[in-house]
């Protein structure tokens, strides 16, 4: 019975060791969070932009649905080539290029806080793209509106105007010649309605457009019993592409990527997939920018304190259907060019900078870099002591 209790005792203790090394062991573990750039009381982390394209891709779809009396279009319309199938196709309308600022990953820098120095307030974007030093009034880059299709014309159902005699005939061809017959009086009636030779006229010119448009929406409605109903509805697209520069900043060979694919049977389709015809995109580095320098300086500059800033150069975008262009924009691109470092100096506390840059490239936009009034006096005094000195006097 001892025996039993002793096992029992050791059993509990060895559970509570355990229990109280799991509870130390998970007290331990490191705690992650995600990385936000940003500000903290400590400094801030920035990013620099490189240029993302922003396609938006226009695609319009045609369908067509034949009419009830297609096969006697030719006999009472003398309406050729009207086709008895239904049909569907895409085709492409437009195409707009934006260039698009985004965080560049190979671009980020922090900057640490010091009480000797004015570079405090720094102005980010949402993801993290330095905006300004020390000014309030900075904005950034609008993103364009999306496509507000036009609204479609509604059309009287057809049937809804076939009169008594029409439906009770017993045949498709007599139902066509009667309907025929009904398209011709609406156009004869239009016919004497504008020479004023009418039964019935109008009293004022709106009376007679409202008149006017009554009688050609019923010609329309019955005549597409005969030709058919196409209707065109366009949507956008919008397809995001980054360029890449060369990994030893030299420009790189123009090379043809597939930007999407056009299938007549499902519209806009990914680039893999064969069904539909390619369009490509092509981008060619067309920077003017001096030779950049050696790498020993490079290395030397990243040791300095200060902010750095874009020197952008420009990209050429090429969108082809095939082998046939369809768009060629020039733009800045910031990838395609380099960074500069403006020195620390500029933001210690004997001057009052105020750094403004480009929300597209981040280049330098304005740089204003104000001396305190009372070294601007001292300056003065100097000066003034120059000018009554007797050697000035003498000459």
């Amino acid at each position: 019975m001892s025996n039993s209790k002793h096992r029992h005792g050791l059993r509990m203790v060895a559970f509570l060791v355990a229990l109280h090394a799991s509870f130390f062991a998970s007290q331990a573990q490191t705690k992650l969070s995600p990385y936000h750039p940003g500000q903290t009381p400590e400094g801030a982390v920035y990013y620099l932009p490189k240029t993302a394209l922003r396609i938006s891709v226009l695609v319009e779809k045609t369908t067509y649905q034949p009419g009830d009396f297609a096969p006697y279009a030719q006999r009472y319309l003398r309406v050729a080539d009207v086709s008895q199938e239904p049909k569907q196709s895409y085709r492409v309308t437009d195409v707009l290029v934006t260039p698009c600022p985004v965080p560049d990953s190979s671009k980020v820098y922090a900057v640490r806080f010091n009480p000797l120095t004015v570079a405090s307030r720094m102005m980010l974007s949402g993801d993290g793209r330095l905006l300004g030093l020390n000014v309030d009034d900075v904005a950034d880059v609008d993103m364009p509106p999306f496509f507000v299709p036009t609204p479609q014309p509604t059309m009287k159902e057809p049937r809804s105007l076939l009169n008594e005699e029409i439906l009770s005939c017993g045949s498709t061809a007599k139902m066509a010649e009667l309907t025929a017959s009904e398209i011709y009086d609406l156009r004869e009636n239009r016919s004497l309605l504008i020479k004023g030779q009418a039964d019935f006229m109008p009293h004022d010119g709106r009376q007679m457009q409202i008149m006017l448009d009554e009688l050609d929406a019923n010609d329309r409605s019955l005549t597409s019993l005969f030709v058919g109903v196409t209707r065109r509805d366009t949507t956008e697209h919008i397809l995001w592409y980054v360029p890449e520069a060369a990994p030893d900043s030299m420009p790189a060979p123009s090379t043809r990527q597939v930007l999407f694919r056009l299938s007549q049977l499902r519209g806009l389709v990914e680039p893999d997939d064969l069904s539909g015809a390619p369009y490509y995109i092509m981008v060619d580095d067309i920077s003017q920018l001096p030779p950049a320098e050696p790498t020993a300086k490079k290395a030397k500059a990243k040791t300095e304190s200060g902010i750095y800033v874009n020197v952008p150069g420009r990209m050429r975008a090429t969108i082809l259907e095939g082998i046939n262009p369809i768009l060629v924009q020039d733009m800045p691109a910031s990838q395609f060019g380099r960074t500069l470092l403006l020195s620390g100096s500029l933001f210690n506390k004997r001057y009052t900078t105020r750094l403004r840059l480009n929300a597209l490239t981040g280049a330098l936009e304005r740089l204003d870099a104000d001396q305190p009034k009372k070294t601007f006096m001292l300056f003065s005094k100097k000066e003034k002591a120059m000018d009554d000195s007797p050697q000035r006097a003498h000459e």
